[in-house]
């Protein structure tokens, strides 16, 4: 009769087994001995934040929040591709940073143009510096929001837009983003 050998089970890190970090990948990251830029979505709002790696403890530099864009006057979603771009950009204004930075994404899909790119690429027109290419960013008219414009003029009968039509025409958002880019530029860092 053979014996059965016991298996051991590990039990993995909390943080692991909620899929909220993927220790590899940080590991990577803090070795590179940079700060970060991290950034992280919610169906409702984007944030931005450069963080620093200490032995004690992370420590966030600066941050910016697509809420912070409701102050300065914006009225459209803070959760679409020009808000997202202008809370990248309202970072790089709050923060002035000459190192390079990591970027950090997290556990999301890398997905070209999407709106984790669009703050990447406002942190970058803002001053930021970190290796990205091109061709992963949002092109400027959805940064402006032109699709949205086309969306909402198609749609702007239906009942859907009723409730959002009330803060601001979507059809006009692109004069709504100008002036809210110029307020963010107009900062003091």
């Amino acid at each position: 009769m053979q014996r059965r050998k016991s298996k051991r089970y590990t039990v993995q890190y909390r943080r692991k087994r909620e899929g909220k970090t993927n220790y590899k990948k940080r590991l990577k990251i803090v070795m590179s001995g940079k700060d970060r830029l991290v950034i992280r979505k919610s169906s409702k709002h984007i944030w931005a934040q450069i963080i620093k790696y200490l032995p004690q403890g992370d420590k966030v530099l600066g941050s910016a929040h697509s809420r912070e864009l409701l102050k300065l006057g914006w009225k459209a979603s803070c959760s679409n591709v020009p808000a997202a771009y202008l809370t990248g950009l309202l970072l790089a204004q709050k923060i002035k940073h000459p190192e390079e930075l990591v970027v950090d994404i997290g556990i999301y899909t890398p997905v070209k143009k999407s709106r984790i790119y669009a703050c990447l690429k406002g942190a970058r027109d803002g001053g930021l510096k970190f290796k990205a290419e091109e061709e992963i960013f949002p092109g400027e008219d959805r940064i402006r929001g032109e699709h949205i414009s086309k969306f909402a003029s198609m749609k702007k009968q239906e009942s859907q837009f009723s409730k959002v039509s009330k803060l601001i025409d979507l059809t006009k958002i692109q004069t709504h983003f100008e002036e809210i880019k110029n307020k963010v530029k107009a900062l003091k860092k």
